[in-house]
């Protein structure tokens, strides 16, 4: 492979085994095809990734375009991918009825190496509204006060939330902290009308759901 070109054994392999071969650094890849002298695909790629994991929808344009080599028609195709798989991946009848229905939404973030701690919110079928990352950091999940987090619940008209964030270190049980921060962020819950369904741990290899240990504070 050259400098800073797409390598051609990617798009090789991809053809050969499918759009499910590449992973999500290869895909961006595949979709921008060539990168920079300054800034190699490959680095490019990975910094558009953190940049879409690591950021709200509404800030991934602004974002984009302050990594090196990638303008407005990088950025914007890169949003174009997304925004096209999201409308044909929709699947009105798909409803969150389990953990194991959050996981496929939630599962790239099990690979950061940082902790994310995301929100998801639900209408009243239960159907996926939004996908929020709340803050990045461990230590910053203990500042999140419950009217910062159903405060964009309740402008979005939500029926109910599920709080989720990642295990770097491999192990999904909940720790003191993750505890309490569950169990101070429910109380939200009776202020507000906005159930808490959920808190959910994910690892690379495995989760730990709140409602299903029995330990997910109840607004009654």
């Amino acid at each position: 492979m050259n400098n800073f070109n797409e390598p051609i054994d990617l798009r090789r392999l991809t053809l050969k085994n499918g759009l499910s071969y590449p992973n999500d650094k290869e895909l961006i890849m595949l979709v921008l095809g060539s990168g920079t002298k300054k800034m190699p695909i490959e680095y490019m790629s990975e910094e558009i990734l953190k940049v879409i994991c690591s950021h709200n929808p509404e800030n991934w344009l602004e974002k984009l375009q302050t990594i090196e080599g990638v303008g407005t028609s990088k950025a914007l195709a890169i949003l174009a991918a997304l925004e096209f798989g999201k409308r044909h991946n929709r699947n009105p009848q798909a409803v969150v009825n389990q953990p194991q229905d959050v996981i496929p939404f939630i599962k790239h973030y099990a690979m950061q190496k940082a902790e994310h701690f995301v929100m998801v919110t639900v209408n009243g079928a239960k159907e996926i509204l939004t996908i929020r990352v709340l803050c990045i950091g461990g230590k910053n999940m203990a500042v999140l006060k419950p009217s910062e987090i159903f405060g964009e619940a309740v402008k979005e008209n939500a029926s109910g939330i599920i709080l989720t964030h990642n295990h770097p270190g491999g192990h999904a049980e909940p720790s003191d902290d993750d505890i309490e921060t569950t169990r101070r962020l429910s109380l939200g819950c009776e202020l507000l009308g906005i159930p808490l369904l959920d808190h959910i741990i994910i690892t690379k290899n495995s989760y730990f759901s709140f409602l299903e240990h029995g330990l997910l504070p109840t607004c009654e």
